[in-house]
């Protein structure tokens, strides 16, 4: 989506402002030196010269709407270089030229100016706020985003807020949430934190929604978005009257899928029991055996029964044969991905615990925290392969390089694995991406240790860690980090147990099952949400959950991503990775930024399930 101001009111003072920084380079643009003459002098200059040359060309450029080499002429300057009037403008086009390049870093890095520069005018300095706030949420800090948004607003800041200030905060976790309230008792945040519970807590249910959206309407009767909804709440009028009445499920109750699918049948039953008896509308589970019928076959079944959407099929290769289709005959939530590229099938959405999505994320965290050489240790089996693929790719799209691979055997030795990591050099490797089940994981780091690499930082998989507290045999992880679903490490990713997403759900299924069923278990609690909100999704697809097994979002092929919550290991146990990562370094501006079951064991396949948990090959579709 591409960058806009909007406006409450009329953008006169706005254009005023702007000739005004402009200045001389507004009538140069019309009858002095062009774009590339101005950069041909730069060339024949230096230091301060020549920074206002490229600060000229560039302003000129973006003003043209050719913001992409406006981004990489501005990008390049050095800002010592220019007085504090160049050096407004300059932050100016650099953040307008990177919005509309969805360039987030290159805006924060133009509004730095914010917290070094005094003399900038009110309007300038309320313009760079809010580009501020919108680049905020665009690098993946919404909370940040929505607080100096509404800040904005809160101020009269002459501009269209309640669009911009309802992205990041519909994203915000409930424990988000609730820090933007206790830190914020004004009435504005108030409401607008209010507003985002009541959506969140509503579900699918739309009608309910509306109806708390009354009495939210009577609490708040001057808020700004009482006046003026966000458009992505107004537009769930279109979905009202469309709510999910029933929906079948495709599981198999024999074959080698058999107890896997019992696991995740558990999930969406006491999901749904829990829902009803907490008084929200929930639709009706009709299952169907999908061990023996052909797809079509079942979706015949599922249509003469009334269903309205469809939960599974389960199988690898049913998915894979869904996806190559132009739709699907009712909206369906696989319960696994593809084999393709990409997802084809309109109202097809995929779903599953993927280590690549992990993998992905953890690449994504080590390059924020400044990490560039990666040494990484997979299994060598299909499923160590399709997790490295995921995790260089995004890896080396981010600007990363790949110093030494180890493919292992789970069952060798790990001293030989460490050793042709390290390849008599640990100084070419500043991080270690790790995927390993718990027993060969919890022997690196002292293996690491031995060889004088102690001091690597090590990010990995959920898959080290057994789900349950165990300091002694888990010590030798301390300062591990790694990625899991929040119902494994409710500590680390919420605070306790009590902030859980569909807390009562989770008391039922963790006391009766071990942490791999419990996995399974919170596969289906999300199933379920996902698929009671799939007219809601279709409609608004940038709609997130913050679910069981983390924070799910639709990509543009029907594909769900799971973001997890983070933790470290400290005497043993998990706990929260209290430190953020760093800032990402300057990028060069002509780049930007940016399951499947299993059985428990880590070389297993059936030919449709690998590793642990619903570790789904999903492809990557970026």
């Amino acid at each position: 989506m591409r960058y806009a101001l909007r406006r409450l009111l009329l953008p006169l003072m706005a254009t005023l402002m702007l000739a005004g920084c402009a200045g001389q380079s507004m009538m140069q643009g019309i009858g002095g030196p062009s774009a590339q003459e101005l950069l041909e002098q730069a060339n024949s200059q230096s230091g301060r010269q020549a920074a206002a040359s490229r600060l000229e060309a560039a302003d000129i450029l973006a003003r043209q709407g050719d913001t992409a080499q406006a981004l990489q002429i501005a990008g390049q300057i050095d800002s010592t270089q220019l007085d504090n009037a160049q050096r407004t403008r300059w932050a100016l086009v650099l953040s307008d030229s990177a919005l509309a390049e969805e360039d987030g870093w290159s805006a924060i890095r133009a509004t730095d100016i914010l917290d070094t520069q005094a003399d900038l005018s009110t309007d300038d300095r309320q313009t760079l706020r809010y580009r501020r706030g919108i680049a905020l949420n665009m690098i993946g800090e919404p909370e940040a985003a929505a607080r100096l948004l509404i800040d904005l607003q809160r101020e009269n800041a002459p501009y269209e807020l309640n669009d911009d200030i309802w992205k990041p905060l519909s994203n915000l976790s409930p424990t988000a949430l609730d820090a933007l309230a206790a830190t914020n008792g004004d009435p504005i945040t108030q409401g607008w934190v209010d507003l985002a519970r009541l959506y969140r807590i509503s579900g699918g249910d739309i009608s309910n929604l509306f109806d708390r959206l009354d009495q939210w309407r009577s609490r708040y009767p001057d808020h700004p978005a009482n006046r003026r909804l966000p458009q992505d709440l107004a537009a769930l009028h279109q979905v009202e009257g469309n709510e999910i009445n029933q929906i079948a499920v495709f599981l198999p109750s024999s074959g080698p899928l058999a107890n896997i699918a019992s696991a995740i049948r558990q999930g969406l039953e006491a999901r749904a029991s829990d829902a009803e008896n907490q008084g929200e509308r929930t639709p009706r589970l009709t299952f169907v055996d999908s061990s023996q019928q052909n797809i079509d076959a079942l979706y015949a079944q599922a249509t003469m029964s009334g269903a309205q959407a469809v939960i599974g099929p389960l199988d690898k290769d049913k998915v894979s044969e869904l996806e190559t289709r132009s739709s699907v005959p009712l909206p369906t939530l696989a319960l696994n991905y593809g084999e393709h590229p990409r997802n084809q099938a309109a109202s097809l959405y995929q779903y599953g615990l993927s280590a690549e999505d992990e993998a992905r994320q953890v690449a994504h965290r080590a390059h924020l925290d400044g990490r560039r050489r990666a040494g990484i240790m997979v299994p060598d089996n299909e499923w160590g392969s399709r997790v490295l693929a995921a995790f260089r790719k995004n890896w080396e799209e981010e600007g990363g390089a790949v110093a030494s691979v180890v493919s292992y055997d789970p069952s060798g030795s790990v001293a030989t694995a460490v050793r042709n990591l390290l390849n008599s050099d640990p100084s070419s490797l500043d991080m270690l991406f790790l995927l390993a089940l718990p027993s060969y994981a919890r022997q690196v780091p002292p293996t690491l240790d031995f060889y004088y690499a102690g001091d690597l930082p090590v990010y990995a998989t959920s898959h080290l860690y057994e789900g349950i507290p165990q300091p002694r045999a888990d010590h030798d992880l301390d300062g591990v980090q790694f990625v899991d679903i929040p119902w494994m490490i409710p500590d680390a990713a919420v605070g306790g147990t009590d902030a859980l997403p569909f807390v009562s759900t989770y008391q039922q299924l963790a006391g009766e099952n071990d942490p791999g069923l419990l996995k399974l278990n919170a596969m289906g609690v999300d199933a379920y949400e996902l698929a009671r909100r799939l007219p809601l999704i279709q409609a608004l697809p940038n709609t997130q959950i913050f679910g069981a097994t983390g924070a799910l979002q639709a990509r543009d092929d029907g594909r769900i991503q799971r973001t997890l919550p983070w933790a470290v290991f400290q005497s043993g146990t998990p706990q929260p990775l209290l430190t953020a990562p760093a800032s990402a370094p300057t990028r060069s501006p002509s780049t930007s930024s940016d399951g499947e079951a299993s059985s428990g064991t880590q070389g297993a396949s059936n030919g449709n399930l690998n590793g642990f948990a619903l570790d789904a090959e999903d492809g990557d579709t970026r």
